[in-house]
């Protein structure tokens, strides 16, 4: 029985290190104007989504997918802890394309301020794709 209660300890614990480890840094902004996407057009995709830039965005590949974002921290000196507890959901519905996009992901305005004050404008992010 110690064994298996061993094991099991063992499995949790590095299926915790997994889903830390792939959480990747990056960056996000927020956006206002959500149709038409690149991805969708004119349908709509709710408000919990987000524009891929040029590092995710692979040609479209990336349309559809989920990822989860947190917030760890400010970019600037506007606002020193913008960051609130925990994460939120976003699934990729358009495009941020270079040279204009500033960020790893651009939110939708609501995505935004469930993890950070908006105030902020950029705020350094973990994502994972889900």
């Amino acid at each position: 029985m110690a064994i298996k209660i061993h094991a099991f300890l063992c499995l949790g614990l590095v299926l915790s290190f997994m889903s830390v480890a792939s959480a990747i840094p990056g960056t996000a902004t927020y956006y206002t104007v959500y149709v038409p996407s690149a991805c969708y057009g004119y349908q709509d995709e709710g408000v919990m989504i987000a524009a891929a830039s040029d590092a995710l965005w692979e040609n479209g590949a990336a349309c559809g997918r989920m990822y989860t974002v947190t917030c760890t921290g400010a970019t600037n000196q506007g606002v020193s802890q913008p960051c609130k507890p925990g994460g939120v959901t976003v699934k990729i519905v358009d495009y941020c394309p270079s040279p204009g996009c500033q960020a790893t992901l651009d939110l939708s305005q609501e995505a935004f301020s469930v993890i950070a004050d908006p105030a902020a404008g950029k705020i350094n992010i973990d994502y994972t794709l889900i």
